[in-house]
């Protein structure tokens, strides 16, 4: 059998539909989107605006609202530093939950080292901010907040909405992680008071390579700093020579995905349940990461009791899965946000992140689960072996 792939948290196969999409703009149609004074740049500058306007309905936001960037980690630190950078002479305060994505907290590292205050929330134990710590927490000095939709480890779904709300209330600008919800849950920026947010094409079965970060203009004070300079690309925020091709390859994914958006989630959460149903029956002593109400459907995260971590992994041959997330993998370390949700080292270790998507099966779910329980039965009478020995 082929390797079963059940990591689409990580990323996605490009949509062949979005790859017919993008091809010509590779050859006959390559235009520089910049060059205005002939046909081959207004084809590429046209190709880009509509794009740009596929991407903004989905979040009910302007076409200029948009600003393209390489993918959201990009967006994630020019929302960040390039908002805070834009007044360095003022004292800052930024609250993140300590669970966010590792482009926020780095982020927020790099603006510690440079005078700002940080305070990094904890969560509750099913991984979702408490509204009241959050407030507690808010000072004169606060400027921004950030918080992600959906957590990319554990799928957890945050209250942006009441999180925007509150921000309204004490004047704090509000940016929202949404690479891992983008095209899988409704997102209404203005509903949610959302002045930045971040989003990723290959999440979403387009290319890699390309994101956008959405910028409120309908708040007057919201200037940011650009990160790269020279040309004044994308209203001077963010310089370069567009990635043509990815962009119309992400315009078309975003259509693909509003159209099939309650179809996928309805779909995954049926393999979701299946799995874990199937699970239970086969085996005990595991834990569920995160709250399974307010979660992505096609996400499980799952811990093993009395199970080696590396071997865990190590025997998922023919099954792509994940302990953690990619951003982190090259960090050999548990995972902070299962500890953050109170899960011990050993647990961290000795967990799996399964993302179900568009191609994955029942008798996909059905074998990755008899895998996993015959490979977790034998890891645990190996471990029940040594402590007889000792």
């Amino acid at each position: 059998m082929n390797t079963i792939y059940l990591d689409h948290n990580s990323t996605t196969p490009v949509d062949k539909n979005v790859l017919d999409a993008m091809l010509p703009f590779f050859t006959e149609k390559f235009g520089n989107a910049s060059s205005k004074n002939h046909n081959y740049g207004m084809t590429a500058m046209e190709a880009v605006k509509e794009s740009r306007q596929q991407l903004a309905s989905l979040i009910n936001a302007s076409k200029h609202e948009i600003v393209f960037t390489s993918g959201a980690t990009e967006s994630i630190n020019l929302a960040i530093k390039g908002f805070v950078k834009r007044s360095e002479n003022k004292s800052h305060h930024i609250i993140v939950p300590k669970t966010e994505h590792k482009a926020v907290l780095d982020s927020c590292k790099a603006l510690e080292s440079n005078g700002t205050t940080v305070t990094y929330i904890d969560v509750q134990e099913n991984g979702i901010v408490d509204l009241d710590e959050l407030q507690s927490n808010i000072r004169d000095e606060t400027v921004l907040i950030a918080v992600m939709h959906a957590n990319n480890e554990i799928g957890v779904l945050q209250p942006i909405k009441e999180i925007g709300a509150l921000c309204k209330t004490h004047n704090i600008s509000f940016f929202v992680d949404s690479a891992q919800s983008f095209g899988k849950e409704e997102i209404n920026v203005k509903d949610c008071n959302i002045d930045f947010l971040s989003a990723s094409g290959h999440k979403i079965y387009g290319p890699k390579g390309i994101g956008f970060l959405y910028v409120n203009k309908d708040h007057d004070q919201l200037d940011i700093n650009p990160l790269i300079d020279g040309g004044g690309h994308e209203g001077g925020l963010r310089s370069g020579t567009l990635n043509v091709p990815g962009i119309v390859g992400f315009g078309e994914a975003a259509k693909i995905a509003s159209n099939l958006m309650a179809a996928d989630r309805t779909r995954e959460l049926k393999l979701r349940n299946r799995f874990i149903k199937k699970l239970t029956n086969q085996i005990d002593n595991f834990y569920i990461n995160g709250d399974l109400t307010h979660r992505l459907a096609g996400n499980i995260n799952i811990s093993f009791e009395g199970v080696n971590g590396d071997a865990l992994l190590l025997n998922m041959d023919d099954i792509a899965v994940s302990n953690g997330a990619a951003c982190s993998s090259a960090v050999k370390e548990p995972s902070y946000v299962l500890k953050a949700i109170g899960r011990t080292e050993k647990l961290a270790e000795a967990s799996l992140r399964i993302g179900i998507g568009r191609d994955t099966t029942g008798d996909n779910i059905d074998y990755a689960v008899d895998k996993i329980c015959s490979v977790v039965k034998n890891l645990r009478e190996i471990e029940s072996l040594k402590s007889d020995l000792l």
